[in-house]
């Protein structure tokens, strides 16, 4: 616990508090997410949480925490835990159920998959207010020609591709999401994992996406979609 200089006298000193008052962000109500940081219970010290709820398919966005580690811990459902271990350059796929638990060191770039319906997440977070980067920020807020240029891509086939991610994603795809490619695109990478997941989570059997200079159309169709913002309180 960090070095506390509350007053534990204090007739505003707190010691409970109900998650259910401070919801951070909601796509629908199946896939949300309530926050505690020390803005909420200020007798906290180096702790804080989200309580995340997904369904099937749903992602919580790759993302880091520049400020705090985090374990992930299973109450109900099952889940994906995927991060990149920046030492080796991997991508490490940890499936999870109720009881089992994934542990993300301090500003590793990681995401959520829920595998079944009423997945239910508890993230921990050794920080009394955690910090957030999503990819949807970074991709959003970074000029397409940027992009193009650092990694020899189609400059309008970018600005195309990114263009409808206009806010902070959070939990993915966004809720108006009409591309059909998306469940399967989004979770075929995780279905090696384990056995039981592979009749739900199958590569997109989609167009091909073109985006580097020296490859030709014909190119695929794009649908509009919008994020949500989000902002962790």
């Amino acid at each position: 616990m960090a070095v506390s200089y509350m007053d534990f006298t204090s007739p505003t000193v707190q010691f409970t508090y109900d998650l259910r008052n401070n919801n951070t962000f909601t796509k629908d109500n199946r896939n949300y997410i309530n926050t505690l940081s020390i803005n909420q219970l200020n007798t906290l010290g180096n702790v804080s949480l989200l309580d995340i709820f997904l369904s099937t398919g749903n992602v919580v966005e790759p993302h880091t925490h520049q400020n705090a580690s985090e374990l992930v811990y299973c109450i109900t459902g099952s889940a994906v835990v995927s991060l990149i271990n920046p030492f080796t350059s991997k991508l490490l796929n940890y499936p999870i159920q109720p009881g089992q638990v994934a542990n993300i060191p301090q500003g590793w770039w990681h995401y959520e998959i829920a595998t079944v319906d009423n997945t239910h997440l508890l993230a921990i977070f050794d920080a009394p207010i955690p910090e957030f980067i999503g990819a949807s920020d970074m991709l959003r807020l970074t000029p397409a020609s940027v992009l193009a240029h650092t990694y020899c891509l189609n400059e309008e086939l970018v600005e195309e591709a990114l263009a409808p991610i206009t806010n902070t994603v959070v939990i993915g795809p966004p809720a108006n999401c009409n591309n059909n490619q998306v469940q399967g695109a989004a979770t075929g990478n995780v279905a090696h994992t384990n056995q039981s997941m592979q009749s739900q989570f199958v590569p997109s059997q989609g167009k091909k996406v073109y985006l580097h200079r020296d490859e030709q159309p014909p190119y695929p169709q794009y649908h509009p979609v919008i994020g949500n913002g989000w902002n962790y309180r």
